[in-house]
Parts: C-alpha cells; sequence; structure tokens
C-alpha cells in the first residue's frame, strides 16, 4: 500500500471534498481520484459517500483512516529526523580499561556539558580486545594504550603515563631500588596479558633477557592495588592508579634501576571509516586538547 494513499485518505476526510483534499496536498485532482480508485480497488469496498456537496468516509473508511494514523504519524516523525540521522546515531566506543579509569570519564564529561544531545555508547575491554572490536567494526573509535599498533589508522596522541612499581611501606626489599632481574624475584602482582601495561612490562624485561612470572594476574587493577596493600607482593601499574594508596601511604614507590616505562595514550579509528558528523565532533574535540589530557 503506497503511504501516499493514506494521506490523501486523510486529507478528503480532514476537507470533505476531494477539490480541498487536491488543495492541501498541492495535487491535481485526478491524482486524488485516482489514488481512492487504487485503494477501494485494494480493499475491495467503497472508502466514501459521493454527496452532491462533497464526500464522507463509509465505515470500512473509517476503519482503514484509524489503522493507517499511526503509520502516518510515524512517517512524519522520520520525516522530522531524517536530515539529522548522523547527530542522532550513538558513536561507539571501545576503551582499553586503563584509559577507561582515569582519563576516558574526564573526556566524556567534558563531552556532556558540549553535546548532551550527541549520544556516546562505550564498551571497555583490553587493549587487545579493544582494537579487534575496532577492526572489526564493532566500534567506531577506540581509546588505545602504548605503541600506535599497526594497520590502517589514524591516530590522535592524548598524551602518556608513567608505569610505576609500588608495594606496602613494610614489605622488605634491599633498600628502595631494584634491578630488573631482582624484581623477578620477588611476587608480582601484573595485569594479564595482552594488556598495555604487561606488554610494556614484558616488553622491557625481555630486553634484559627476563621473564615476569605473577603470583597474581588480573584485569582489575583496583584487586592488584588491593592485594598490594596486603603485603602480597610487588605490582606495577601505573602511577595515576597508585595515586591515592600512595598519599594514604598504604602503598610506597619503588625505584626500578634501568627501567624507564612509559606509555602512551591514542584514539584511533580506521582511515576509510566513513565519518558521521558526531564522530567528527568528536575527533575534533579530542584534536583540540590533546595537549592536556598528558599526565
Amino acid at each position: 500500500m503506497v503511504i501516499r494513499y493514506l494521506e490523501i485518505l486523510e486529507a478528503i476526510a480532514e476537507t470533505g471534498t476531494f477539490t480541498g483534499a487536491a488543495k492541501k496536498l498541492y495535487i491535481t485532482q485526478s491524482a486524488v481520484s485516482h489514488a481512492v480508485a487504487e485503494l477501494e480497488k485494494q480493499t475491495g469496498t467503497a472508502l466514501f459517500e459521493r454527496l452532491p456537496k462533497g464526500a464522507t468516509l463509509t465505515r470500512c473508511g473509517v476503519s482503514l483512516l484509524e489503522e493507517s494514523r499511526s503509520i502516518l504519524t510515524a512517517c512524519r516523525n522520520l520525516d522530522r529526523r531524517i536530515n539529522h540521522l548522523e547527530e542522532n546515531t550513538p558513536v561507539n566506543i571501545v576503551s582499553s580499561i586503563t584509559i577507561a579509569s582515569f582519563l576516558l570519564p574526564e573526556i566524556l564529561s567534558e563531552w556532556n556539558t558540549s553535546f548532551p544531545k550527541i549520544q556516546l555508547s562505550v564498551r571497555v575491554a583490553s587493549a587487545d580486545a579493544a582494537l579487534d572490536r575496532l577492526q572489526r567494526g564493532k566500534a567506531d573509535i577506540a581509546f588505545w594504550e602504548g605503541a600506535a599498533p599497526k594497520g590502517n589508522f589514524h591516530t590522535i596522541l592524548l598524551g602518556s603515563y608513567r608505569l610505576c612499581a609500588a608495594c606496602a611501606p613494610d614489605f622488605e626489599l634491599p633498600g628502595h631500588s631494584i634491578t630488573p632481574d631482582c624484581l623477578c624475584g620477588y611476587p608480582l602482582l601484573l595485569r594479564e596479558p595482552g594488556s598495555a601495561i604487561r606488554d610494556t612490562l614484558d616488553n622491557v624485561l625481555a630486553l634484559a633477557n627476563l621473564k615476569a612470572e605473577p603470583v597474581w594476574e588480573s584485569v582489575n587493577s583496583l584487586a592488584l592495588i588491593k592485594a598490594a596493600e596486603a603485603g602480597l607482593g610487588i605490582t606495577v601499574l601505573p602511577e595515576k592508579l597508585l595515586e591515592d594508596s600512595l598519599h594514604l601511604k598504604k602503598l610506597r614507590l619503588i625505584d626500578l634501576d634501568k627501567m624507564k616505562m612509559e606509555n602512551q595514550m591514542l584514539a584511533l579509528f580506521h582511515k576509510d571509516k566513513y565519518i558521521t558528523k558526531s564522530l567528527q565532533i568528536l575527533i575534533d574535540c579530542l584534536n583540540n586538547k590533546n595537549d592536556v589530557y598528558s599526565l
């Protein structure tokens, strides 16, 4: 059934004449008559009583118009929104766990203040899983830690963070500085393989032909912090995540000899990605603030 025919049916009912419907819809009277004839052919019944001074709906005509109201309303609502579909489409974000822990909330808080009508959908995952979702088109943009991955990506540098080793204040160490070899001899509380934090640590140790054998592995950095506070070992995490525990003197930093560890924070999106208006606004915001987020 043609939607235009239903609009003509409604217009005749509202104006009371075929001529009035034609004027209301800016079409010819013959087009109105043709539409009514087609509708009556499809329904197999008369929809109007033709009177000397106009036309009124038959009971079947009234029934058809009532059922058509919701369709016409939906079509008109869509017509009003159709030029703004991009603005109304959420931007799908995937973020690595660490960035989601301290940087992303800051970014999105500013976003909600500046662009409250543009929706964002966020999925938090490990760095590897975040990149996988981006590559499979499950996300429009990814927040990633570490060196820029290989691939057909645009990258926006958001800043960087320093990785630090920490333990409980009463955890026994031979002084405040330890070598990579010495570090591997202690109980280690580390993020899981595939996370940017773990990859950075593993790469630094590999340069010294060493490999970490953690007693704890977790995707949850807070769980590792609590374990370190309890004196269960040494954890290696971004300094930003350790701030509260250091301030409360529940943890202390360990000087790592010849182990400087830092991760970049990047926003990634495909070079051949269709950029919606909403996504472009987010990209512009990140480009404008990429010198503000460094930690």
